[in-house]
């Protein structure tokens, strides 16, 4: 039996505040690389009165709005579950954010707190886009920024916008395309030990 595929699900947040809890995740945006047609947005009621104006500024989000309009937060990530698990006849679903930690915090207590257990597993452990710069190209972490790692990849035009939807797009594309570097890469050291290893 042929084993499927890992699927790499680019997921974005925009929330009001530094930890889930006291403050509310506001979006939530998730994408897998390499399948552009494969996306999940939604937006969420708030959780709780307290907000950092400061935080709340970036994604540009009503509160109030959000209030009125957006599903309340167990309908959104069971909505969310939903789509990752639908994503397991084709393949294996792994988190992937930059940063992990940030947006997975989020996101792991958002759907252990709403849902009773996150779809990308107990842990919601995932793959972190700087890490995998880092191990990939040999840089230091300073060198990692995602503006760099675009640069690099020839992807410096790619807008990131703070709408969690259009952003995790963004990441998807950016780690497709780091996945292909990292082939050539790994190609080239090979290429290099073998010549040592013949000399």
């Amino acid at each position: 039996m042929t084993k499927l595929p890992e699927l790499y699900v680019a997921v974005d947040v925009e929330a009001d505040g530094p930890i889930p809890g006291p403050y509310s995740m506001l979006s939530l945006g998730m994408a897998v690389a390499g399948q552009p047609d494969l996306t999940f947005y939604t937006e969420l009621k708030p959780i709780s009165d307290d907000f950092v104006p400061q935080a709340l500024a970036v994604s540009g989000l009503d509160r109030e709005l959000l209030r009125e309009q957006a599903p309340d937060p167990a309908t959104a990530m069971a909505a969310a579950a939903t789509w990752v698990n639908g994503l397991r006849r084709a393949g294996r679903p792994v988190f992937l954010a930059a940063p992990a930690v940030w947006d997975g915090m989020f996101v792991h207590w958002y759907f252990v707190r709403y849902t009773g257990h996150s779809p990308f597993g107990p842990t919601g452990s995932g793959v972190d886009l700087r890490s995998y710069w880092m191990g990939a190209t040999g840089v230091e972490w300073a060198e990692t920024h995602k503006g760099k790692i675009k640069h690099a990849l020839g992807l410096g035009g790619l807008p990131h916008t703070h709408h969690a939807g259009e952003d995790a797009a963004e990441l998807a594309q950016v780690f497709a395309a780091a996945q292909a570097a990292a082939q050539v890469f790994a190609a080239a050291r090979a290429r290099v030990g073998s010549r040592t290893r013949g000399s």
